[in-house]
Protein backbone atom coordinates (compact mmCIF):
# COMPACT_ATOMS: atom_id res chain seq x y z
CA UNK A 1 0.00 0.00 0.00
CA UNK A 2 0.64 3.34 -0.54
CA UNK A 3 0.03 6.55 1.80
CA UNK A 4 -1.00 9.84 -0.31
CA UNK A 5 -3.15 12.76 0.60
CA UNK A 6 -5.79 14.30 -1.57
CA UNK A 7 -2.95 16.57 -3.30
CA UNK A 8 -0.69 13.38 -3.40
CA UNK A 9 -3.16 11.35 -4.92
CA UNK A 10 -4.04 13.90 -7.81
CA UNK A 11 -0.66 14.65 -8.79
CA UNK A 12 0.51 10.71 -8.80
CA UNK A 13 -2.58 9.76 -11.02
CA UNK A 14 -1.41 12.78 -13.26
CA UNK A 15 2.09 11.22 -13.01
CA UNK A 16 0.74 8.09 -14.36
CA UNK A 17 -1.48 9.06 -16.69
CA UNK A 18 1.20 10.67 -18.79
CA UNK A 19 3.61 8.25 -18.46
CA UNK A 20 0.81 5.56 -19.74
CA UNK A 21 -0.63 7.52 -22.82
CA UNK A 22 1.72 10.45 -24.80
CA UNK A 23 -1.47 12.11 -25.81
CA UNK A 24 -2.18 12.98 -22.36
CA UNK A 25 -0.73 16.46 -21.37
CA UNK A 26 -1.53 19.30 -19.23
CA UNK A 27 -1.69 23.14 -19.52
CA UNK A 28 -2.96 25.88 -17.48
CA UNK A 29 -1.90 29.09 -15.26
CA UNK A 30 1.53 28.85 -13.72
CA UNK A 31 1.41 24.60 -13.69
CA UNK A 32 5.17 24.20 -14.64
CA UNK A 33 8.02 25.47 -13.44
CA UNK A 34 5.94 26.77 -10.01
CA UNK A 35 3.77 23.78 -9.79
CA UNK A 36 0.67 25.25 -9.68
CA UNK A 37 -1.43 27.50 -8.06
CA UNK A 38 -1.70 25.25 -5.29
CA UNK A 39 1.50 23.30 -5.43
CA UNK A 40 -0.70 20.37 -7.37
CA UNK A 41 1.94 19.94 -10.21
CA UNK A 42 4.85 20.33 -8.66
CA UNK A 43 7.49 18.42 -9.71
CA UNK A 44 5.82 17.16 -13.36
CA UNK A 45 7.57 20.37 -15.70
CA UNK A 46 10.94 18.34 -14.61
CA UNK A 47 9.72 15.01 -15.55
CA UNK A 48 7.65 15.83 -18.80
CA UNK A 49 9.35 19.27 -20.04
CA UNK A 50 7.52 22.33 -20.99
CA UNK A 51 6.19 20.37 -24.21
CA UNK A 52 3.83 17.91 -21.67
CA UNK A 53 2.91 20.83 -18.91
CA UNK A 54 2.37 23.99 -20.54
CA UNK A 55 2.29 27.46 -19.08
CA UNK A 56 -0.06 29.44 -20.37
CA UNK A 57 -1.45 33.09 -20.67
CA UNK A 58 -4.34 34.07 -17.75
CA UNK A 59 -6.75 33.35 -20.68
CA UNK A 60 -9.57 30.28 -19.51
CA UNK A 61 -11.23 30.88 -22.82
CA UNK A 62 -7.93 30.20 -24.67
CA UNK A 63 -7.07 27.32 -22.40
CA UNK A 64 -10.34 25.42 -22.75
CA UNK A 65 -11.15 26.66 -26.24
CA UNK A 66 -7.39 25.22 -27.44
CA UNK A 67 -7.94 22.40 -25.42
CA UNK A 68 -11.36 21.55 -26.96
CA UNK A 69 -9.64 21.67 -30.48
CA UNK A 70 -6.46 19.38 -29.29
CA UNK A 71 -9.26 16.62 -28.41
CA UNK A 72 -11.23 16.84 -31.65
CA UNK A 73 -7.74 16.48 -33.14
CA UNK A 74 -7.29 13.45 -31.12
CA UNK A 75 -5.44 14.53 -27.95
CA UNK A 76 -6.48 13.76 -24.64
CA UNK A 77 -5.54 17.51 -23.09
CA UNK A 78 -6.03 17.60 -19.13
CA UNK A 79 -6.40 21.96 -18.85
CA UNK A 80 -6.51 23.45 -15.23
CA UNK A 81 -9.31 26.21 -14.45
CA UNK A 82 -6.94 27.51 -11.33
CA UNK A 83 -10.55 28.59 -9.82
CA UNK A 84 -14.17 27.15 -10.57
CA UNK A 85 -15.08 30.80 -10.20
CA UNK A 86 -13.45 31.57 -13.83
CA UNK A 87 -15.37 28.75 -15.69
CA UNK A 88 -17.44 31.35 -16.32
CA UNK A 89 -14.85 32.97 -18.04
CA UNK A 90 -14.94 29.72 -20.52
CA UNK A 91 -18.51 28.96 -19.88
CA UNK A 92 -18.90 29.46 -23.94
CA UNK A 93 -15.88 26.36 -24.68
CA UNK A 94 -17.21 24.68 -21.72
CA UNK A 95 -21.08 24.42 -22.15
CA UNK A 96 -21.84 25.38 -25.95
CA UNK A 97 -19.03 23.85 -27.38
CA UNK A 98 -17.17 20.66 -25.86
CA UNK A 99 -20.40 19.22 -24.56
CA UNK A 100 -22.07 19.77 -27.99
CA UNK A 101 -19.73 18.20 -30.57
CA UNK A 102 -20.48 14.99 -30.10
CA UNK A 103 -24.26 14.99 -30.52
CA UNK A 104 -24.08 17.56 -33.59
CA UNK A 105 -21.66 15.25 -35.36
CA UNK A 106 -23.62 12.04 -34.68
CA UNK A 107 -21.28 10.57 -32.79
CA UNK A 108 -18.27 11.19 -35.25
CA UNK A 109 -16.30 13.55 -33.01
CA UNK A 110 -14.68 12.60 -29.64
CA UNK A 111 -13.84 15.13 -27.18
CA UNK A 112 -11.61 13.42 -24.43
CA UNK A 113 -10.72 16.54 -22.35
CA UNK A 114 -10.58 16.48 -18.38
CA UNK A 115 -11.20 20.12 -17.06
CA UNK A 116 -9.31 20.30 -13.11
CA UNK A 117 -10.34 23.17 -10.74
CA UNK A 118 -10.12 23.98 -7.71
CA UNK A 119 -13.17 24.73 -5.86
CA UNK A 120 -14.94 25.68 -2.68
CA UNK A 121 -14.33 27.84 0.26
CA UNK A 122 -12.89 27.59 3.40
CA UNK A 123 -9.30 29.44 2.99
CA UNK A 124 -10.18 33.07 3.15
CA UNK A 125 -10.31 33.40 -0.86
CA UNK A 126 -13.61 35.96 -1.06
CA UNK A 127 -16.82 35.74 -2.91
CA UNK A 128 -15.12 35.20 -6.67
CA UNK A 129 -12.73 32.74 -5.58
CA UNK A 130 -14.26 30.80 -3.38
CA UNK A 131 -17.91 28.99 -4.95
CA UNK A 132 -18.79 25.36 -6.27
CA UNK A 133 -20.81 26.12 -9.01
CA UNK A 134 -21.03 21.93 -9.89
CA UNK A 135 -24.95 22.75 -10.41
CA UNK A 136 -24.20 24.89 -13.13
CA UNK A 137 -21.92 22.38 -14.99
CA UNK A 138 -24.78 19.30 -13.91
CA UNK A 139 -27.22 21.45 -15.74
CA UNK A 140 -25.58 20.69 -19.13
CA UNK A 141 -26.40 17.26 -21.13
CA UNK A 142 -22.81 16.12 -22.64
CA UNK A 143 -20.79 17.19 -19.84
CA UNK A 144 -19.52 14.80 -16.75
CA UNK A 145 -18.95 15.61 -13.57
CA UNK A 146 -16.96 14.50 -11.20
CA UNK A 147 -16.30 15.69 -7.28
CA UNK A 148 -14.54 13.53 -5.33
CA UNK A 149 -14.44 13.68 -1.24
CA UNK A 150 -11.18 11.20 -0.81
CA UNK A 151 -7.72 10.59 -1.76
CA UNK A 152 -8.86 7.06 -2.97
CA UNK A 153 -11.44 8.48 -5.13
CA UNK A 154 -9.71 11.38 -6.36
CA UNK A 155 -7.19 9.36 -7.63
CA UNK A 156 -8.94 6.69 -9.36
CA UNK A 157 -11.60 9.24 -10.51
CA UNK A 158 -9.05 11.14 -12.10
CA UNK A 159 -7.71 8.33 -13.65
CA UNK A 160 -11.10 7.48 -15.48
CA UNK A 161 -12.17 11.00 -16.38
CA UNK A 162 -8.79 10.92 -18.67
CA UNK A 163 -9.47 7.61 -20.06
CA UNK A 164 -12.83 9.01 -21.10
CA UNK A 165 -13.87 9.56 -24.33
CA UNK A 166 -16.25 12.63 -23.00
CA UNK A 167 -15.97 15.91 -21.60
CA UNK A 168 -15.38 15.14 -18.01
CA UNK A 169 -15.03 18.91 -15.19
CA UNK A 170 -13.42 17.58 -12.16
CA UNK A 171 -13.70 19.20 -9.12
CA UNK A 172 -11.29 19.34 -6.48
CA UNK A 173 -12.28 21.04 -2.75
CA UNK A 174 -9.13 23.55 -2.34
CA UNK A 175 -9.26 23.18 1.46
CA UNK A 176 -8.71 19.12 0.99
CA UNK A 177 -5.19 19.73 -0.70
CA UNK A 178 -4.57 21.13 2.92
CA UNK A 179 -6.44 19.24 5.94
CA UNK A 180 -6.93 15.93 4.26
CA UNK A 181 -4.76 13.59 6.01
CA UNK A 182 -2.55 10.52 4.18
CA UNK A 183 -5.08 7.68 3.10
CA UNK A 184 -3.79 4.00 2.13
CA UNK A 185 -3.44 3.19 -1.53
CA UNK A 186 -2.86 0.19 -3.71
CA UNK A 187 0.25 0.02 -5.25
CA UNK A 188 -1.11 -1.23 -8.32
CA UNK A 189 -2.94 1.30 -10.37
CA UNK A 190 -6.72 1.85 -10.54
CA UNK A 191 -9.81 3.44 -11.74
CA UNK A 192 -13.10 3.93 -10.21
CA UNK A 193 -15.62 3.78 -13.27
CA UNK A 194 -17.47 7.47 -13.39
CA UNK A 195 -21.21 7.23 -12.46
CA UNK A 196 -20.92 4.69 -9.80
CA UNK A 197 -21.49 6.01 -6.26
CA UNK A 198 -20.33 4.88 -2.71
CA UNK A 199 -21.79 4.08 0.78
CA UNK A 200 -19.16 5.36 2.86
CA UNK A 201 -20.93 4.43 5.93
CA UNK A 202 -23.42 1.92 6.68
CA UNK A 203 -26.91 2.80 8.61
CA UNK A 204 -30.41 2.28 9.51
CA UNK A 205 -31.91 4.93 10.17
CA UNK A 206 -31.21 7.76 7.91
CA UNK A 207 -29.42 8.36 4.72
CA UNK A 208 -26.81 11.00 4.31
CA UNK A 209 -25.81 11.94 0.91
CA UNK A 210 -22.68 14.69 0.99
CA UNK A 211 -19.98 14.82 -1.57
CA UNK A 212 -16.59 17.27 -1.64
CA UNK A 213 -15.49 18.70 1.96
CA UNK A 214 -18.89 17.91 2.91
CA UNK A 215 -18.23 14.33 3.07
CA UNK A 216 -15.81 14.27 5.68
CA UNK A 217 -18.41 16.61 7.64
CA UNK A 218 -21.03 14.01 7.04
CA UNK A 219 -19.04 11.26 8.61
CA UNK A 220 -18.10 13.24 11.32
CA UNK A 221 -22.06 14.26 11.93
CA UNK A 222 -22.59 10.15 11.69
CA UNK A 223 -19.92 9.73 14.23
CA UNK A 224 -21.53 11.84 16.86
CA UNK A 225 -24.95 10.99 15.93
CA UNK A 226 -23.87 7.54 17.02
CA UNK A 227 -23.55 8.75 20.96
CA UNK A 228 -26.94 9.28 20.40
CA UNK A 229 -27.85 5.72 19.18
CA UNK A 230 -28.91 7.93 15.47
CA UNK A 231 -27.58 4.96 12.70
CA UNK A 232 -26.50 7.15 9.95
CA UNK A 233 -26.08 5.75 6.33
CA UNK A 234 -23.38 8.21 4.30
CA UNK A 235 -23.49 7.64 1.08
CA UNK A 236 -20.92 9.77 -1.58
CA UNK A 237 -22.17 10.36 -5.02
CA UNK A 238 -18.61 10.94 -6.73
CA UNK A 239 -19.72 11.28 -9.96
CA UNK A 240 -22.58 14.40 -10.04
CA UNK A 241 -22.88 13.63 -14.05
CA UNK A 242 -23.75 10.51 -14.83
CA UNK A 243 -25.83 10.31 -10.86
CA UNK A 244 -25.93 6.54 -9.67
CA UNK A 245 -29.71 6.86 -8.77
CA UNK A 246 -29.77 3.24 -7.86
CA UNK A 247 -27.22 3.73 -4.96
CA UNK A 248 -28.90 6.83 -3.43
CA UNK A 249 -32.29 5.51 -4.01
CA UNK A 250 -32.05 1.76 -2.40
CA UNK A 251 -30.18 3.49 0.71
CA UNK A 252 -33.26 5.57 1.68
CA UNK A 253 -35.61 2.87 0.87
CA UNK A 254 -33.59 1.17 3.50
CA UNK A 255 -33.42 4.04 6.09
CA UNK A 256 -36.74 5.62 4.90
CA UNK A 257 -35.26 9.31 5.85
CA UNK A 258 -33.07 11.50 4.03
CA UNK A 259 -30.68 14.38 4.68
CA UNK A 260 -28.78 16.02 1.48
CA UNK A 261 -25.74 18.32 2.39
CA UNK A 262 -24.02 19.88 0.12
CA UNK A 263 -21.53 23.68 0.20
CA UNK A 264 -22.60 25.42 -2.45
CA UNK A 265 -25.98 27.51 -1.89
CA UNK A 266 -29.41 26.06 -1.33
CA UNK A 267 -31.34 27.67 -3.89
CA UNK A 268 -30.81 25.94 -7.18
CA UNK A 269 -28.29 23.88 -5.82
CA UNK A 270 -27.58 20.47 -6.81
CA UNK A 271 -29.57 18.80 -3.60
CA UNK A 272 -32.66 20.43 -5.10
CA UNK A 273 -31.86 17.92 -7.93
CA UNK A 274 -31.22 15.12 -5.72
CA UNK A 275 -34.07 15.84 -3.56
CA UNK A 276 -36.41 16.00 -6.76
CA UNK A 277 -35.30 12.31 -7.96
CA UNK A 278 -36.28 10.86 -4.22
CA UNK A 279 -39.65 12.14 -4.65
CA UNK A 280 -40.39 10.59 -7.72
CA UNK A 281 -38.79 7.51 -7.23
CA UNK A 282 -38.74 7.03 -3.81
CA UNK A 283 -41.26 9.04 -2.34
CA UNK A 284 -43.49 6.04 -0.80
CA UNK A 285 -40.97 4.63 0.96
CA UNK A 286 -40.16 8.08 2.89
CA UNK A 287 -41.45 8.83 6.40
CA UNK A 288 -40.11 12.23 6.42
CA UNK A 289 -40.01 15.45 4.45
CA UNK A 290 -36.75 15.45 2.69
CA UNK A 291 -34.03 17.97 4.52
CA UNK A 292 -31.62 20.21 2.72
CA UNK A 293 -28.42 21.23 4.40
CA UNK A 294 -26.50 23.78 2.26
CA UNK A 295 -24.79 27.32 2.58
CA UNK A 296 -27.19 30.52 2.30
CA UNK A 297 -28.13 31.74 -0.52
CA UNK A 298 -25.32 35.39 0.12
CA UNK A 299 -21.97 35.44 -1.27
CA UNK A 300 -18.90 33.63 0.38
CA UNK A 301 -17.45 35.88 3.24
CA UNK A 302 -14.30 37.05 3.48
CA UNK A 303 -14.36 37.72 7.17
CA UNK A 304 -12.73 34.44 8.84
CA UNK A 305 -15.72 34.26 11.35
CA UNK A 306 -18.11 34.69 8.84
CA UNK A 307 -16.78 32.13 6.33
CA UNK A 308 -16.83 29.65 8.89
CA UNK A 309 -20.45 30.47 9.51
CA UNK A 310 -21.35 30.47 5.88
CA UNK A 311 -20.38 26.83 5.39
CA UNK A 312 -22.32 23.83 6.95
CA UNK A 313 -20.62 22.18 9.53
CA UNK A 314 -21.25 18.70 11.62
CA UNK A 315 -23.74 20.58 13.77
CA UNK A 316 -25.67 21.84 11.01
CA UNK A 317 -26.06 18.29 9.62
CA UNK A 318 -26.57 16.98 12.92
CA UNK A 319 -29.52 19.11 13.34
CA UNK A 320 -30.85 17.63 9.89
CA UNK A 321 -30.64 14.78 11.08
CA UNK A 322 -32.33 14.87 14.19
CA UNK A 323 -35.29 17.12 11.68
CA UNK A 324 -36.32 13.95 9.57
CA UNK A 325 -35.79 12.12 12.84
CA UNK A 326 -38.38 14.33 14.72
CA UNK A 327 -36.12 14.60 17.85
Amino acid sequence: MRELTFMEAIREALREELKRDEKVYLLGEDIGKFGGCFGVTKGLWEEFSSERIMDTPISEAAIVGTSVGAAIMGWRPVPEVMFADFLTVCFDQLYNQAPKLKYMSNGEMKIPLTIRTACGAGIRAGAQHSQSPEALCGHCPGLKVVYPGTAYDAYGLLKAAIRDDDPVIFFEHKLLYFISGKEQLPDDEFTIPLGKANVKREGKDVTVVAYGLMLSRALGAAEKLQGDGISVEVVDPRTLSPLDKETIINSVKKTHRAVIVHEAPKTGGYGGELAAILTEEAFDYLDAPICRVAAPDIPIPFSPPMEDFYLPNEERIVQGVKKVLGT
